[in-house]
């Protein structure tokens, strides 16, 4: 999936934030799927996981590493919900669809049948980016 490069938002915009900060935040939540299939697969019970590797500050613990591990992916995943939450309670579960599996208004709109104009819902995208960018400072 490669990033497709839209005209940029104007800075006169409520909701600005600068190009390429709205790219790092935007992969940053294409990560969500990835988090949650992780944290989901630390049980604590498993053998070595690849995914506890990132964690070895901690050598011949292995319950700490798991408990680090949940705590991180938990923390992203909290964050991401929060911010989406924050944006509009009504609309949440649709916005954190749109930013954490890319699909565009159309996709929600023709399959999940969005209860709101594009306009209405591209405003809270901008929002959502505009609070996470505030939140991850």
């Amino acid at each position: 999936m490669g990033t497709t490069i839209r005209a940029e938002l104007s800075a006169k915009n409520k909701y600005w934030i600068e190009k390429h900060r709205y790219y790092e935040l935007k992969h940053f939540c294409l990560q969500y799927p990835i988090w949650k299939r992780a944290y989901l697969a630390l049980d604590g019970l498993s053998k070595q996981s690849y995914d506890l590797a990132i964690f070895s500050n901690i050598p011949g613990d292995p319950t700490a590493r798991c408990a680090e591990a949940k705590l991180y992916y938990s923390e992203r995943i909290g964050m991401v919900d929060k911010t989406a939450a924050e944006t509009d309670s009504c609309l949440a579960g649709y916005i954190l669809t749109g930013v954490t599996e890319g699909v565009s208004y159309v996709y929600l709109r023709g399959k999940l049948d969005i209860p709101c104009c594009r306009d209405v819902y591209y405003e809270l995208y901008r929002r959502f980016f505009w609070l996470l960018n505030k939140t991850r400072n």
